[in-house]
């Protein structure tokens, strides 16, 4: 079986939800103590071996591509004020062995438009797709997790969580078949259900690894919920011809698309941060309520 090397960032989004913060820069530049969030999900897949990075960016998403560039003035400044470890860590961003490519989203359409946006740069290999705005924080990561189901089952496979009815309108919820610890057999997932109408209890998180059959389902959709064409539609489409499974993944989640769970991200990743972790923890526990 071919080893899976590249993975697709839909990018493109218009992050709303930060405004004014992200009116000029990108919500995936946004920074978790010290690294943007589009970082923790590159360097995720990274470690789960994965080499060709492709971007789909939109309008005023730049600085993303600038962050995995070289930056020459900016490491002679170090290099000559001889600051090694900074050096280090800026060179360090992308490792020479990996390759980004950057392809653009026209139209905000959804994820399904996003993701069909990377067809030709995928051709006809199995891929992942990973949304930057779930942080999950585990060693392994969520992806490498992903990685051993696939290359067993030689399927696609998603990433859930269990979800409170409540929250149904938010997520993607499948069903299925249990058939081992963590892991089901999908028979159906549907976008944002009302919670009477959810199958069950589990809601795909942003971490995906697909065949590349899923292009052709991709290709027909029709505009889905929202108006938009839905990567949802696509997967109960393509599980209709082809084992699809649902893993219950290993990790802490930080909905970094909300502002509550960016918070919730940056106070707990800064509380075991090397250079933040003590003069913080000190910090929190003056402060009243």
């Amino acid at each position: 079986m071919k080893t899976i090397r590249k993975v697709v960032f839909p990018v493109a989004g218009l992050g709303t939800r930060f405004l004014p913060a992200t009116k000029a820069s990108p919500k995936e530049m946004l920074c978790v103590v010290d690294k943007p969030l589009i970082q923790y999900a590159v360097e995720e897949a990274i470690e789960a071996g994965f080499t060709e990075m492709i971007f789909v960016t939109g309008r005023s998403k730049r600085s993303i591509e600038d962050h995995f560039d070289t930056s020459f003035e900016l490491e002679f400044e170090l290099e000559a004020k001889q600051r090694s470890e900074l050096l280090a860590l800026v060179r360090n961003i992308k490792p020479k062995h990996i390759n980004c490519v950057y392809v653009r989203q026209p139209e905000a359409l959804g994820l399904g438009h996003a993701v069909n946006c990377a067809a030709s740069l995928v051709n006809d290999e199995s891929f992942a797709v990973v949304l930057a705005d779930d942080l999950i924080d585990h060693k392994p990561g969520v992806l490498q997790q992903l990685v051993e189901i696939h290359k067993h089952y030689r399927s696609s496979v998603v990433a859930v969580e269990a979800i409170q009815p409540s929250q149904s309108r938010s997520y993607g919820v499948v069903a299925g078949t249990s058939i081992a610890e963590r892991l089901v057999k999908l028979s159906q997932i549907v976008e944002k259900p009302a919670p009477e109408e959810a199958p069950s209890n589990l809601g795909v998180v942003g971490r995906y690894i697909f065949t590349p059959s899923i292009f052709q389902h991709l290709q027909s959709l029709k505009p889905g919920a929202g108006g938009e064409y839905q990567l949802t539609d696509a997967i109960q489409s393509l599980l209709l011809q082809e084992a699809v499974y649902a893993f219950s993944y290993e990790g802490v989640r930080y909905d970094c698309g909300s502002k509550l769970g960016f918070l919730k991200a940056t106070v707990e990743l800064a509380l075991r941060h090397p250079e933040t972790s003590k003069e913080f923890k000190t910090y929190l526990s003056t402060l009243t309520y």
